[in-house]
């Protein structure tokens, strides 16, 4: 089975310029993950949702980079049953003409 998390979209303190370490900003995320279905073992798509966003307000990471490693290790340690994950996340306002991403992928 699949599921994909579209546009999960808050507010949080992401990034290394000084604004950004005061103000949250918009960020969106995308996430899809793979995992086997058996004897309804499913994996609530409400709480992947929940765990990525509070991961990230609590966190105040300083790179993108940063919260996609971490976001992978708790997302595996919470759902043991993922085969394949894949984020992206978003950050859409940092630059006036376009959305900036930085996206990651592993298989388990």
């Amino acid at each position: 089975m699949t599921i994909e998390i579209e546009n999960l979209t808050f507010y949080a303190i992401i990034g290394i310029l000084p604004q950004e370490r005061i103000t949250p900003q918009k960020v969106v995320l995308h996430a899809e993950l793979d995992y086997k279905y058996k004897d309804g073992s499913f994996i609530n798509y409400a709480t992947v949702a929940e765990t990525i966003q509070n991961n990230m307000i609590s966190n105040k990471y300083e790179l993108i980079e940063d919260a996609l490693l971490a976001l992978h290790v708790e997302l595996k340690e919470k759902f043991n049953q993922i085969s394949s994950l894949n984020l992206k996340i978003s950050k859409p306002t940092i630059l006036d003409h376009c959305d900036v991403s930085v996206s990651s992928m592993r298989k388990y």
